[in-house]
């Protein structure tokens, strides 16, 4: 077995997750706002996106380099045309689990086609329950019950658990909190609750309208006792809580009030081909010239262990110590 791939500060390289498209249709508030991605707003081009071909070859490249989990992201991944092909050639790769965030909106026909194909796993976004507040949240007026339907048929399919991921933001959306938990408790899926966060420039981030972890935790344990659960693996991003009555777990993803930098494991590959090492960096490194001005295996594998040795990124312990914010990359470029 060979060394595991290390950055400066002596994290192991495990997780990629890859941008197939920078396309979505929904204009969530802290991610696409439509204030921003408007009918003017220039998406990239089909020519300048990675084909699927492109994607795996550089995926088989990263896990040779150690890679054990690919999560498939956007935009949202289920507006690219035939993403079942993608994961179809995936899936082959050896020792990796495949897994997939989405809004949830086409999940309900797709759920199936997408296990068949390979896909492991499925974590889907729902920021309320309540539907004026969840109309508010993905800003155009998508109902809560074809996410949730799509939920149900990706459990039915074999995608279970489900991961169900909750951005909260104070004043929108975290009078929802412990209607959530009510709906998911007992369910078999783990609802994460995730702390606002400043990624891009577009959502107009201001800590003032961040629920930290604390107070969500407060609230839920309110109302059911819960006690702390140790992480699954090294280098888990959310906190596990689970109930004290067996309802099942929880989860919070608190980058805002408990940076978790010192364990991430994550490299993220854009729509683009651009490689970024953090979800708030301000640029990225381009493996698509390179892939495309015919660079050999072993000249891609040199690049992407340069990358990663070279690594320094501990973007929210700088901002913990009030150290000023850099323009980021937008989140819909780079996947969350």
């Amino acid at each position: 077995m060979t060394d595991p791939l290390l950055d400066s500060r002596h994290r192991p390289l495990r997780d990629l997750r890859i941008s197939v498209t920078d396309r979505c249709n929904f204009r969530c508030i802290y991610c696409m706002p439509k204030s921003t991605f408007d009918h003017n707003y220039r998406f990239l081009p089909k020519g300048e996106i990675l084909s699927y071909e492109e994607i795996v070859r550089l995926a088989r490249l990263f896990v040779a380099q150690g890679v054990t989990k690919i999560r498939l992201t956007g935009g949202e991944p289920l507006v690219r045309r035939d993403i079942e092909h993608l994961i179809e050639q995936l899936a082959p790769l050896p020792g990796i689990e495949i897994s997939l965030t989405t809004n949830g909106s086409l999940l309900a026909g797709r759920a199936r086609s997408l296990r068949s194909a390979g896909l492991h796993r499925v974590t889907v976004s729902l920021d309320a329950i309540d539907e004026t507040v969840f109309a508010r949240m993905n800003d155009v007026d998508f109902p809560v019950a074809e996410v949730l339907a799509g939920i149900d048929a990706a459990a039915s399919a074999g995608l279970a658990p489900i991961k169900v991921n909750a951005v909260i933001k104070r004043g929108v959306n975290d009078g929802e909190i412990i209607a959530m938990a009510r709906h998911f408790r007992g369910s078999g899926h783990v609802l994460r609750f995730i702390e606002y966060m400043d990624a891009g420039n577009a959502n107009h981030w201001r800590m003032d309208d961040v629920v930290p972890a604390t107070e969500i935790l407060r609230r839920i344990n309110s109302e059911w006792p819960l006690e702390a659960v140790d992480a699954n693996y090294p280098g888990e991003v959310a906190e596990r809580w689970r109930y004290r009555d067996g309802g099942g777990e929880v989860g919070i993803i608190a980058s805002v009030s408990h940076a978790f930098c010192a364990d991430c494991t994550r490299l993220r590959l854009a729509t683009d081909g651009r490689i970024y090492t953090c979800l708030f960096a301000s640029q990225g490194t381009d493996l698509r010239a390179l892939l495309r001005s015919g660079a050999s295996d072993a000249e891609l594998t040199q690049a992407i262990t340069g990358i990663w040795q070279a690594r320094d990124d501990r973007y929210s312990e700088l901002r913990a110590k009030g150290i000023a914010v850099v323009k980021k990359i937008e989140m819909s470029y780079i996947g969350g």
